[in-house]
């Protein structure tokens, strides 16, 4: 899965269970600053993504993440791990 596919399936996650705006779902957007998701949030959002996800995400990277890229780099580092 590349880049592209993984952030489309966190936008429509974001916008559907999130009811974010999909103008404001962009690789650089914050996700405590610009998309007011706090920690419970970003548990929901992994729980929403283990659909697509090769396995667990290890919280240690999780905590590293700021933006939706890294999130999404985050995922396509362990697909390509895999």
């Amino acid at each position: 899965m590349d880049k592209q596919v993984i952030f489309d399936t966190l936008k429509k996650v974001l916008a559907e269970k999130f009811g974010l705006k999909e103008d404001t779902i962009v690789p650089d957007a914050k996700l405590n600053e610009d998309l007011k998701l706090d920690s419970i949030d970003a548990v929901d959002l992994i729980v929403e993504l283990k659909s697509i996800l090769p396995k667990n995400i290890d919280p240690a990277e999780f905590k590293k993440v700021r933006t939706l890229q890294d999130v999404v780099d985050v995922i396509h580092a362990m697909m390509v791990k895999n």
